[in-house]
């Protein structure tokens, strides 16, 4: 593993690196999730929907640092397939998403999935270098989050 000095200075795009690593990321998780019929972010919404529900949807997305209209995209599809519920929330404007038994199954079924792809990830990069990840990734977030008066609605997954 290279490691940066403490001399070196960062080359090329920041943006462009973590993009390529999101993706090839993101390929290796939905490769094994996709075998339930779910993407990773389908997976994630009815993960956090069943720990966390029923709630509104705006609470939902600021949860899951997605802007409503990633969130409503995401919804329609796990709605349609009868995975998740929209009911009448605390007032006329609030809608509540709720998980349904088919979608806690079918949860049940992508976490076992999501786990193997998780320590198959582990073992390829190694659980050390993934912990540094984790532990960078943490504290570039809050810092940002600190930085933008903790605003962390983002645009996706």
């Amino acid at each position: 593993m290279k490691t940066a000095s403490p001399t070196d200075k960062p080359r090329g795009c920041t943006n462009l690196k973590l993009r390529q690593l999101t993706r090839r990321v993101t390929q290796h998780y939905d490769a094994e999730v996709g075998k339930t019929g779910l993407k990773t972010t389908q997976y994630s919404l009815l993960s956090h929907v069943q720990r966390f529900g029923p709630l509104r949807s705006v609470e939902l997305a600021a949860l899951m640092q997605m802007t409503a209209s990633t969130l409503s995209r995401n919804l329609q599809v796990l709605v349609a397939d009868g995975l998740l519920a929209l009911e009448a929330g605390p007032d006329a404007r609030s809608r509540l998403v709720r998980i349904t038994e088919a979608g806690r199954a079918k949860q049940r079924e992508a976490q076992q999935h999501w786990k193997a792809a998780q320590l198959s990830l582990n073992a390829l990069l190694g659980e050390q270098r993934v912990a540094t990840l984790h532990a960078l990734l943490d504290e570039a977030l809050a810092i940002m989050a600190e930085h933008a008066g903790g605003d962390e609605a983002g645009d996706g997954d």
